[in-house]
């Protein structure tokens, strides 16, 4: 039996907790002891051994239905964290505790990598900037979204084609084109494709890195409220990485902004954005008025 994570009062109100992040570190490269303090606001080199510290200490917790926001400019951190988090990196160092059945009180760092590959298929969807790091591209449109149920053990065709037509539809997607390769797709069809297929398991968190971007601005609108519609209906939780502070301020409830790999601020999205304290993040929001 996993150590009990401790559910937060908010308000008198018992608010569940999903996923407690403590400490959470990696470093590229070789690291020497100094890494983490001689490294910081002025660069995330190290003087000594020339290590890449990519996120320093980062520690948050989410919680059910909550949306969370990740800003930050390229090179900030945000990506390899949301890498880290969705157990693709190996970190230095820091724990992931998770507070779901039958994971209650689980570091999902302590364990093995082929459990970490299982235990994040039934926690975690992703939707990446690039549809060809979340699609195969040599299969059809409907086999994307149906292989991620057979690997979770679905094995009843009609069951499968069922739920696939399902969110085909719930995402506007052309049932007509389930066969067809996401290649000949557009841009926000690909993207609408990869929710699909992050959600079709019904994944307690989602992990979205800045997937609009590049998209046009209508079609941007379009993919990010019917997404909103979505995550509301199902009660997803969600970890959101952009640059962009309108996807930021329009789909999270708290935000950290980091830095150089380091969490600079962090608070209620409408609060940060409105009156932020941290110099970065004062410069950060002002370019973007």
């Amino acid at each position: 039996m996993y150590a009990p994570i401790q559910t937060t009062a908010q308000g008198g109100d018992r608010v569940e907790l999903l996923l407690k992040v403590e400490s959470l570190t990696k470093v590229f490269g070789r690291g020497c002891e100094q890494c983490l303090s001689l490294t910081g606001k002025d660069g995330n080199r190290c003087p000594i051994c020339g290590s890449i510290v990519a996120c320093a200490d980062v520690s948050f917790e989410l919680h059910r239905g909550e949306w969370l926001g990740i800003l930050g400019e390229s090179g900030s951190g945000k990506s390899t964290l949301l890498r880290l988090l969705n157990l693709e990196l190996e970190p230095t160092k820091g724990r992931m505790l998770v507070n779901l059945e039958p994971y209650t009180g689980l570091d999902l760092l302590s364990i093995s990598p082929y459990s970490r590959r299982l235990i994040r298929q039934e926690l975690f969807g992703i939707v990446y900037q690039n549809p060809i790091h979340g699609l195969r591209m040599e299969v059809s449109a409907g086999g994307n979204v149906a292989e991620r149920l057979i690997l979770m053990g679905e094995r009843r065709v009609e069951k499968i084609r069922e739920r696939v037509l399902a969110l085909f539809r719930r995402l506007e997607l052309p049932e007509d084109r389930m066969d067809e390769l996401p290649s000949s797709f557009s841009g926000g069809m690909q993207q609408r494709l990869q929710i699909a297929k992050a959600i079709v398991n019904n994944p307690p968190i989602l992990l979205l890195d800045e997937f609009t971007t590049g998209l046009d601005p209508s079609v941007q609108a379009g993919v990010l409220e019917l997404l909103k519609e979505i995550m509301f209906e199902l009660g997803i939780s969600a970890i959101v990485v952009s640059h962009d502070i309108g996807v930021i301020n329009f789909m999270t409830h708290r935000v950290l902004v980091m830095n150089r790999g380091r969490v600079v601020e962090h608070g209620l999205t409408d609060q940060i954005l409105e009156d932020p304290q941290d110099p970065y993040t004062q410069t950060l929001v002002h370019s973007k008025l």
